[in-house]
């Protein structure tokens, strides 16, 4: 892909941020990743509303399901479901293998499910993968202006 690659990450847990953030600074690729730690952020940095009005537009979300004041099936949902942001692909990025979950995510329209690994280098390699997948062999949709 042409010039950085902007990723959210929408995960309020302070370890995986840290961990998410290590394993993306050790990737060959330009990137720029952006944190918010809950749902109603996460739709304000899309809309570029409040804090977020000079937020760039994500090529690629990362969300987590377990995410206080908005959970990530609702961000998920307000994603898909919006003219300007459906083209977006999100990855839920979650500790929940439960099957619901997995299916709901997936009518909601998510790109793809991964399940976190308890094991730190475990979740270090699958973040690589994830980066050499979705920003190596993946074409993303071009960017787009907001009206």
């Amino acid at each position: 892909m042409d010039g950085d690659v902007e990723i959210l990450l929408v995960e309020d847990n302070h370890a995986d941020i840290r961990l998410t953030q290590e394993a993306f600074k050790e990737a060959k690729i330009r990137n720029n990743l952006s944190v918010v730690q809950d749902g109603a952020s996460a739709v304000e940095f899309i809309q570029q509303r409040g804090p977020y009005q000079r937020a760039p537009r994500p090529d690629l979300i990362l969300l987590d399901l377990n995410l206080p004041k908005m959970d990530g099936r609702e961000v998920l949902e307000f994603l898909k479901s919006g003219s300007d942001t459906k083209h977006i692909p999100v990855v839920v990025l979650t500790t929940s293998d439960d099957e619901e979950d997995i299916l709901r995510s997936y009518k909601l329209h998510a790109n793809a499910y991964l399940v976190k690994p308890i094991d730190m280098m475990q979740f270090i390699k699958m973040i690589h993968s994830l980066e050499g997948f979705w920003l190596s062999v993946v074409k993303l949709p071009p960017k787009t202006r907001r009206s």
